[in-house]
């Protein structure tokens, strides 16, 4: 037996960076306090959504992965927790800018660097005028709480990326968000499309998913978003077993037995009847 608590949290932001870090360790303490051992957040949480407009003053808000105040202070945080975090933030190597997430283990080790590999382009969601395609490859973490993987909010869409991370042995997957409303079409509401998918890539996979997604009104030069929260936690058939409302600011925790999973994936065969030899078709445009 081997139970693991996992933790989803979701707020509303603002152009504070300061007062947005202390609203977020302000969460992951809480959900510690809950007994959750491995806490996400919400995508690029230190700032508002910048990506809603084109304007280059944004590259001045990233920071190298060695010297970024964020990982600073959230590998402070899990040190002195004991706790888990998947952190995201807006990276400069070079010069390149990469919408970026961090493993920090439970000592406070920064275990190494992932970089979002979908990068999106539409209105309100302009990712392609600052981030580069991330050139890390699908990463898993071996943490004291589990192999554990994580992708970036666009990467949920596509099937592939749970895959290739239930492959190198991921127990759970989290995927920190930040999705909300169309502006080019106000009526189109995407949360359960959104929710469906990831359950789809949980049930395929039969490994547990936590998303959690920012909440609130956010205006830019050219658009507003709402974002719809909904932050949720799934069980390794699928099941929504924690969410959260469109609104509210908080936690949600949900304990598992990564033991008892893993017997239950062997059991079912879905790794052991794969046919990769058919599979070719997927590695084309």
């Amino acid at each position: 037996m081997r139970n693991v608590t996992f933790a989803a949290t979701q707020f509303a932001v603002t152009d504070n960076f300061e007062q947005n870090l202390s609203l977020g360790e302000t969460l992951v303490r809480e959900a510690a306090s809950q007994g959750a051992q491995a806490i996400l957040l919400q995508e690029l949480f230190a700032g508002f959504y910048w990506c809603k407009d084109q304007d280059p003053k944004y590259f001045d808000w990233a920071e190298p992965c060695d010297t970024s105040k964020v990982l600073k202070h959230f590998s402070a945080l899990a040190k002195e927790l004991g706790v888990v975090l998947p952190i995201s933030y807006f990276e400069k190597s070079g010069n390149a800018h990469f919408n970026s997430l961090a493993m920090i283990d439970a000592d406070g080790t920064v275990l190494d660097n992932y970089r979002k590999a979908h990068i999106p382009d539409g209105p309100g969601y302009q990712e392609k005028f600052y981030f580069s395609p991330g050139d890390t490859g699908f990463k898993v973490w071996e943490t004291k709480f589990g192999r554990l993987g994580a992708a970036i909010c666009w990467d949920q869409w596509f099937p592939e990326t749970a895959r290739v991370l239930a492959l190198k042995g991921a127990e759970a997957i989290f995927y920190p968000t930040a999705i909300g409303s169309e502006p080019q079409d106000p009526n189109w509401d995407s949360r359960r499309h959104w929710q469906r998918v990831m359950q789809g890539h949980s049930g395929a996979n039969m490994v547990p998913v936590i998303a959690s997604n920012r909440i609130g009104a956010e205006q830019g030069e050219t658009c507003g978003i709402n974002f719809y929260g909904s932050s949720f936690i799934t069980d390794n058939f699928g099941d929504k077993v924690q969410e959260m409302d469109k609104t509210t600011q908080g936690v949600i925790t949900q304990q598992f037995d990564l033991d008892l999973l893993a017997k239950q994936r062997a059991s079912w065969g879905l790794f052991r009847d794969r046919r990769p030899d058919h599979y070719q078709r997927i590695t084309s445009l």
